[in-house]
């Protein structure tokens, strides 16, 4: 059987950050996203270091530390580092690789660039994010 290829659209489509993009904006959001490898044992994010990036995780699992507790687990179409590409805000959470993992990464310069360059690509994220968080009860 033929393993079916996902595309970064497709993966991307999950994040909530993304989700209401329309097509145009979300080709320059796959325009700056680049897949890169992760060993097992590698630390992808640090607690407290200044966030540079978002991942998605394409394969592969993590675990997610605060104050060295183990607090979550991720794995495929997990992501991480979304407030890092809005707010360039501290890391709340340190997140190692637990298997050699596959990513996708978009860089926080890449990003500014690109909210600089692509007019309405902020207000859709916003709304986006608007649907996102629950609301008060």
């Amino acid at each position: 059987m033929a393993e079916k290829i996902v595309s970064k659209e497709d993966r991307l489509r999950h994040v909530p950050l993304f989700s209401k993009l329309s097509k145009k904006h979300m080709a320059e959001i796959v325009r700056i996203a680049d897949v890169s490898d992760a060993p097992s044992g590698e630390v992808l994010v640090k607690q407290g270091a200044i966030g540079r990036q978002f991942m998605l995780i394409l394969e592969g699992e993590a675990k997610v530390e605060r104050d060295g507790e183990v607090i979550n687990r991720l794995s495929e179409n997990d992501f991480f580092g979304e407030i890092a590409l809005i707010a360039h805000r501290p890391h709340t959470a340190t997140v190692t690789a637990e298997t050699d993992m596959k990513v996708l990464v978009v860089h926080t310069s890449y990003f500014a660039d690109l909210l600089e360059q692509t007019p309405g690509l902020w207000k859709e994220m916003a709304i986006a994010l608007c649907h996102y968080i629950p609301a008060k009860q």
